[in-house]
């Protein structure tokens, strides 16, 4: 599959305009694979592909943190961050398919920046000598860019750790080059040889429009489930690309049809460059719960949660003056299934934007340590 890295080589865009972005690709990495720029309508600027792959001269405005999420706190080895105690992420590449415009680790991919690794060793010292983790993700990145030799002996030096019952790959390949599964029987049995019945492998996929899947996809899709590996999909909400309840919908609907069906809808984190693609919280939740009026069960299985820096926060529904929040998962273990309500804000963004009503806590940075001691 080949890859454009410089906006230049994109002739669909005038070259006036390429010249204004290339400001923003030489700030924000740009990379593309042919596939996924070929399901383009260059005829329709607000395209929602287009959107998500090719720079925006809105991505330079001053908004937003690298890091909004305070991943460097949770990392306890280069390339591992361990948040929850049953999960750790193994961030073993620092690159991917094509990048996402709204990615919220596009740090990854600054010259400077040196938190994922290609030795996990250390990584998997730390796994073994933890045994409350469960769950192992490979991520970055993408870690299916590795070759097949390298995933080879990741995921059989994981297998090896008797406590590791799961083991996930987050990707965005299935989307951006489904041939990389296609053509590579290889890869199909090493997957098939260790997502055992009482182990298995899961793919979290990473599809935001229901253009996305494309018959090449959907037969991508179907040989890593007759891989024995599990599937399922989680995406954030983003403007101009997913912020549609009928848009949304018929992603949830297609990929339960398809077998992948969704499990999380992420809030856009507050990610330097990523202004142009930030829905308010309380419009995300209405969109999120007209689009889940359709489609069967498997389709509205989603959970609608924000990653923030104390966990996972999941918005449970908006009145006309309160929005309800329930920590899914939390970092520290007073604050697990902890209930929150704040008064209603409808330009919030995020967690930190919000106002407490009663004792539920003010998330500012510089007041974290008080609110990780737990509740009085």
């Amino acid at each position: 599959m080949k890859y454009i890295t410089n906006i230049e080589q994109i002739e669909q865009i005038p070259k006036a305009e390429r010249e204004k972005l290339k400001a923003v690709a030489d700030t924000h990495s740009f990379r593309v694979s042919e596939y996924y720029l070929g399901l383009i309508d260059w005829n329709d600027p607000a395209d929602p592909i287009r959107r998500l792959v090719i720079p925006n001269i809105a991505e330079l405005t001053n908004w937003g943190h690298l890091d909004a999420s305070n991943e460097a706190a949770n990392t306890v080895v280069q390339g591992v961050q361990h948040k929850y105690p049953d999960t750790a992420l193994l961030l073993c590449n620092e690159a991917c398919g094509s990048y996402c415009r709204y990615c919220f680790r596009k740090r990854l991919f600054m010259n400077d920046n040196e938190e994922a690794v290609k030795d996990i060793g250390p990584g998997l010292g730390y796994v073994r000598q933890h045994p409350e983790i469960s769950n192992v993700l490979l991520t970055g990145g993408d870690p299916l860019l590795l070759s097949t030799g390298r995933l080879t002996d990741m995921i059989e030096s994981i297998r090896a750790i008797d406590h590791v019952q799961i083991i996930r790959l987050g990707t965005k390949m299935t989307a951006f080059n489904p041939w990389r599964i296609l053509d590579d029987a290889p890869l199909l049995e090493l997957l098939s040889t260790h997502s055992t019945p009482y182990k298995r492998i899961y793919f979290m996929n990473h599809f935001d429009h229901p253009r996305e899947l494309t018959d090449p996809v959907i037969e991508c899709l179907d040989k890593l489930i007759r891989a024995g590996v599990i599937l399922t999909n989680q995406c954030p909400l983003i403007a101009g690309i997913n912020d549609d309840p009928e848009v949304l919908s018929e992603l949830f609907r297609k990929l339960s049809w398809i077998g992948c069906p969704p499990y999380y809808l992420f809030q856009g984190r507050p990610i330097a460059g990523n202004e142009p693609f930030k829905v308010p919280i309380v419009r995300g939740w209405e969109i999120f719960r007209e689009a889940l009026r359709h489609g069967a069960g498997l389709a509205r299985r989603a959970r609608f949660a924000m990653s923030h820096e104390t966990g996972k926060i999941e918005i449970l529904a908006v009145d006309d003056k309160h929005i309800y929040l329930r920590y899914h998962r939390a970092k520290d273990a007073n604050l697990r299934g902890r209930f929150l309500v704040y008064e209603r804000d409808d330009n919030a963004c995020w967690l930190d934007d919000l106002v407490p009503v009663g004792d539920a806590p003010k998330f500012a940075r510089e007041s974290l340590t008080d609110v990780l001691s737990g509740p009085e």
